[in-house]
């Protein structure tokens, strides 16, 4: 081997070493950082697993003791989250306002966290139950922000609970503009805002 090759082998080596003492700091960060997170993922995974189950498990109960006719049956849903736990309480709410207890029903729907898919529909449904125990307020409170028909249709109702006409045509208008002419639920809300003192919108097209 020529004498030359011998230095320019020397100086690569001396230039790979360089480079290696000045990243190499940064390598070993970066994969103490990887380790880390993939631990912190399985961990998550391990947590958010343990959490469905838990659900799953608060919701099997749940349904046993509504079936068995015990007393309160939502408790056992109560600090419990996600998809099981908020379609059991709303299976435990709707039997508990079957059984002439609301109250038991709100409070059942107050003790889940919501499942963020099925959060509008367990609010929608606990606004019903607040304007039918005479805490129509409540329920304009809870259903501020949300613009489905269903919401701004229960808004109107609980405005009407409260003697504000004005506001309940609002939302009723609002509702309408939102619906197909041949939902079924247009012709309710309609009958809702003639009930309010509102008029009936023009059909489209009309003159």
């Amino acid at each position: 081997m020529a004498l030359d090759d011998l230095l320019d082998e020397h100086e690569q080596g001396e230039r790979v070493r360089a480079w290696l003492r000045r990243n190499l700091p940064g390598i070993i960060a970066g994969l103490a950082l990887g380790v880390g997170a993939i631990y912190g993922m399985q961990k998550w995974q391990e947590h958010r697993h343990g959490r469905q189950q838990a659900a799953h498990a608060a919701y099997a109960t749940a349904i046993a003791r509504l079936e068995a006719g015990a007393e309160d049956p939502g408790a056992a849903l109560s600090g419990q989250e996600g998809v099981y736990a908020t379609l059991g309480a709303l299976h435990v709410a709707k039997a508990q306002v079957e059984a002439g207890k609301p109250e038991d029903a709100i409070a059942t729907l107050r003790g889940i966290k919501a499942d963020p898919a099925l959060e509008p529909v367990v609010q929608q449904r606990l606004a019903q139950l607040l304007v039918a125990t005479g805490k129509a307020q409540e329920a304009i409170d809870l259903l501020d922000g949300q613009s489905d028909t269903a919401a701004l249709e229960l808004r109107g109702d609980a405005f009407m609970a409260t003697g504000k006409q004005e506001q309940a045509r609002a939302e009723y208008d609002r509702a309408l503009a939102a619906l197909d002419v041949q939902a079924p639920a247009r012709r309710r809300v309609e009958l809702k805002l003639q009930e309010a003192g509102g008029d009936l919108p023009e059909p489209a097209g009309s003159i």
